[in-house]
């Protein structure tokens, strides 16, 4: 299997010098480039294909939300990991309405950001746990406004949803580590499990709820009130 080719933008140099040593040090993972601001992410996006992109928001020139907007438009086979130090929610939603599949504070642990390399490359979306929640409750506030905005314009259907094979309680658990942001190994520790068995635990979960991928999974489960964001 060919490495993961990583491509990283920061305005930091030593950011960026640090993020190189951690993921060169990876077996699979290569660092192919560089750059400092979202003009230079672009340009270097283009020129060398990367599989992966570690992008700052806040740079000189272009931002980071507009430079993942560009690639993700015009590199679909590119997959754009946000790694910043802001976690407001309008920085997070408007990266990831950018095209980001996945988000990250620059205080998460190293294993952290390279399984978001990893993961996304899998076809995971990886989410800092804080942003996760962020995302997670302005998909609930959402789907409670379209609600009570379809109750009041129409009397109620019955049996409007499609009936969903229920969860095994396993299942119920792992999609609740799902919503908190957790990527599948982290699942696998918190419950004593192998990361294959979670893997399969998490393919289970998606076909029962109906899902396209695990965050559309977790989209659905909060409509069906199977999971909860109480603190």
């Amino acid at each position: 299997m060919d490495d993961i080719r990583v491509l990283i933008v920061d305005d930091q140099d030593i950011v960026r010098r640090g993020l190189e040593i951690i993921l060169n040090s990876q077996p699979g993972i290569r660092v192919v480039g560089q750059a400092a601001d979202g003009q230079e992410a672009i340009e270097q996006a283009q020129a060398l294909r990367p599989d992966v992109v570690l992008m700052d928001l806040k740079m000189p020139r272009l931002s980071g939300v507009q430079a993942t907007r560009r690639i993700s438009d015009s590199l679909p086979d590119t997959q754009v990991v946000i790694l910043t130090t802001y976690d407001t929610d309008n920085l997070v939603f408007e990266g990831i309405k950018a095209g980001a599949k996945g988000y990250l504070l620059k205080d998460a642990p190293e294993e952290t950001i390279v399984e978001a390399v990893r993961g996304v490359m899998r076809g995971e979306s990886q989410l800092d746990p804080g942003v996760a929640r962020k995302v997670l409750q302005a998909f609930h506030r959402l789907a409670q406004e379209r609600g009570e905005i379809a109750r009041a314009q129409k009397p109620p259907v019955a049996n409007e949803l499609p009936p969903l094979e229920k969860l095994t309680r396993r299942e119920e658990e792992v999609l609740n580590l799902l919503a908190g942001g957790l990527s599948n190994r982290e699942i696998a520790e918190r419950l004593s499990l192998s990361e294959g068995t979670v893997k399969n635990h998490v393919s289970n979960i998606i076909g029962k709820l109906q899902a396209n991928d695990r965050t559309h999974a977790v989209i659905i489960a909060i409509k069906q009130g199977l999971v909860s964001l109480d603190d």
